[in-house]
């Protein structure tokens, strides 16, 4: 695989794109001269953190034919303090489904993609990170 980031300012803007035409931002934190214009790199591994699982939940929710009507997650995570690198130490995540789902199935898929399938969280684990998860479906916690 091979991506490629090309510098847009005198600062650190820079857009970074994958294999095809995929296009992503990145820029620093306006506290050391960041403009606003794209997401900080340790932002985009948690963001990263949620595409990958959802991508895994998905595919396994179709499978099962259940139905998915609305899937929104929420990542909450905490770097280390006082160290450079500050390293994630732990991230938590939120996984909001809506739909004609068992709740046994929308359970399972996220577990097996954070213990099985989530290429991001198993790399983040081995860094030394503390993943854990939960799931509401339809509004009610799993």
């Amino acid at each position: 695989m091979k991506v490629t980031l090309q510098r847009l300012d005198d600062a650190f803007h820079f857009e970074a794109k994958g294999q095809g035409e995929e296009i992503m931002h990145f820029d620093a934190n306006p506290e050391i001269g960041g403009k606003g214009k794209g997401v900080r790199p340790m932002q985009a591994l948690l963001m990263s953190i949620g595409g990958c699982s959802a991508i895994d939940i998905i595919m396994i929710l179709k499978k099962q034919k259940q139905e998915i009507k609305d899937f929104r997650i929420e990542i909450d995570g905490e770097r280390e303090k006082g160290k450079e690198p500050a390293l994630w130490q732990q991230a938590h995540i939120v996984y909001h489904l809506d739909g004609a789902i068992d709740p046994e199935k929308a359970k399972r898929a996220c577990q097996l993609s954070m213990e099985k399938y989530c290429s991001v969280s198993k790399t983040l684990e081995v860094a030394g990170c503390k993943v854990s998860w939960e799931v509401h479906l339809n509004g009610t916690i799993v």
